[in-house]
C-alpha cells in the first residue's frame, strides 16, 4: 500500500507540473510555428555559409525563432546545404537554450530570474563557443565533419528536419494570413509536438519522481547547500554531470531543473543543468552518428565548458545585481492544481491546439507525420 502511495503522490507531482506549464508549451510551440512557417531551410543555410559576428549573430536569430525540437537533425541539414559548423552549432546552441517556449516555461515554474539567466548565459556560450571554435576548430575538423555528416547516417528526427513546410512570396503577414500559411503554423505546431513529447513526459515523470521519493537532505549534502561556497563553485561542474545521466532534452528538463533548485543546486548549477540537453546521452550517440567520435568528442568538451563557464558568470553577475531568488519554494510541486489563472489559460490554449490539430488533420498531415524518422535523402527523393 504504501509503494502504491509513492506512485500516486509522484504521478501527482508530475502532473501538476504539467499543468503549469500546459498553456506556455502551446503558446511557444505556436509562436515557434509562426516563425518557422515564414523561414526557409535553405535561406538559413545561405545566410550561415560563414563564422563572422554576422553569421554567428543571425544563426543565434534563426536559432531562437526556431523550435526546441529535433535541433540537430536541422543543424546537420543547414551544415550540409551550406552553413559553417560553427554556425550549425551556435544554431543549435540558441534553437535549445533561447528558444520562446524555454523561456516562457522558466518564467512560469521557477520565475523570472531564471528566464532571464537563460538568455544572459545563452549569449554568453555564443560568444564562448565562437572563440573557443575559432582557436581550436581546424580545416581537418570541420572536413571530418562534413564528409561524415555526409554519410546520412540516422539519429533521431531526420524526417523532421527535411521537412521545409515555410511559405515564400509576399509580406510576412500575407504569408502568415493565408490558407497555406494557417495549415504551415499547424504542421509546424504539430510536428514539434510529435518530435518533443517524449522527452516532456520523461522529464515531468522522473521530476515527479525525484520531487516524491528523494528527500531534501539528500540534494543538500549532494549540492553542498550548508556552505554556499562550495556550492557555487560545485553547481556548474556537477549541473551539467546530472543532465548528461538524465536522459532528456528539450524542454523537458525544466521541471527537473526545478525539483534540483528546491533540492539545494546553486543558481549557476541550474543554469548550467539546463544549458545541458546538449550533452545528455542519446545526443551524444546522435553527434557520434552525424559526426564520427571524434568530432562527439570535440563537441562534448567544448560544449562543457562553455556550459561551465556561462554558469559561473551568471552565478557572480546575477549576485552582483542581486537578484538571485533566495525562496527555493516551487509551487507547482508543492500546491498541486489549483483553479485559478492556469488553469483557465490552459483551457483556452487547449482550444487552440484543437484548432490546430483539426487544420493539420484536415489538410493530409497524418501521411506526414509518419515520416518524421524517415531518412532525409530519402525525403528528398520522396519529393522529388
Amino acid at each position: 500500500m504504501q509503494i502504491l502511495t509513492s506512485i500516486g503522490q509522484a504521478l501527482f507531482t508530475s502532473f501538476s507540473m504539467f499543468w503549469e506549464i500546459l498553456w506556455p508549451l502551446i503558446l511557444g510551440f505556436t509562436l515557434s510555428g509562426i516563425v518557422q512557417a515564414v523561414v526557409s531551410h535553405q535561406a538559413m543555410a545561405k545566410a550561415l555559409g560563414g563564422d563572422r559576428p554576422a553569421n554567428l549573430t543571425l544563426a543565434t536569430l534563426f536559432g531562437i525563432a526556431s523550435s526546441s525540437c529535433s535541433y540537430a537533425a536541422v543543424a546537420r541539414s543547414i551544415f550540409l546545404k551550406g552553413a559553417s559548423f560553427t554556425s550549425a552549432m551556435v544554431f543549435e546552441l540558441a534553437s535549445t537554450n533561447l528558444v520562446i517556449e524555454l523561456g516562457i516555461i522558466l518564467v512560469v515554474l521557477m520565475g523570472w530570474p531564471f528566464m532571464a539567466a537563460e538568455f544572459v548565459g545563452g549569449i554568453l556560450m555564443v560568444i564562448f563557443i565562437a572563440v573557443i571554435f575559432r582557436l581550436t576548430l581546424t580545416p581537418k575538423l570541420v572536413q571530418m565533419a562534413r564528409a561524415h555528416a555526409e554519410k546520412g547516417l540516422m539519429g533521431r528526427m531526420e524526417g523532421h528536419a527535411a521537412m521545409d513546410m515555410s511559405v515564400s512570396g509576399g509580406s510576412f503577414f500575407s504569408r502568415l494570413l493565408s490558407p497555406r500559411g494557417f495549415t504551415a503554423v499547424s504542421n509546424f505546431f504539430v510536428m514539434d509536438w510529435a518530435s518533443v513529447w517524449v522527452d516532456i513526459a520523461l522529464g515531468l515523470l522522473i521530476a515527479g519522481a525525484l520531487a516524491a521519493w528523494v528527500p531534501n537532505s539528500f540534494w543538500n549534502a549532494f549540492f553542498f547547500s550548508n556552505n554556499p561556497t562550495i556550492a557555487k563553485i560545485e553547481g556548474p561542474l556537477v549541473g551539467p554531470l546530472v543532465a548528461v545521466f538524465s536522459f532528456v532534452c528539450s524542454v523537458g528538463n525544466v521541471p527537473l531543473a526545478a525539483v534540483l533548485w528546491r533540492g539545494g543546486i546553486s543558481f549557476g548549477g541550474v543554469v548550467s543543468f539546463i544549458f545541458a540537453d546538449l550533452i545528455i546521452l542519446p545526443i551524444l550517440d546522435i553527434y557520434r552518428k552525424y559526426y564520427s567520435w571524434r568530432i562527439m568528442g570535440y563537441i562534448l568538451l567544448t560544449f562543457y565548458v562553455t556550459m561551465a563557464a556561462a554558469g559561473y558568470v551568471v552565478e557572480f553577475l546575477f549576485q552582483a545585481l542581486g537578484i538571485i531568488p533566495q525562496d527555493r519554494h516551487v509551487a507547482a510541486i508543492t500546491e498541486g492544481v489549483q483553479w485559478n489563472y492556469t488553469s483557465i489559460l490552459n483551457i483556452v490554449f487547449l482550444l487552440l491546439a484543437a484548432v490546430l490539430v483539426i487544420r493539420f488533420i484536415r489538410t493530409g498531415g497524418i501521411p506526414m507525420l509518419r515520416m518524421m524518422n524517415t531518412p532525409e535523402h530519402d525525403m528528398a527523393q520522396h519529393h522529388g
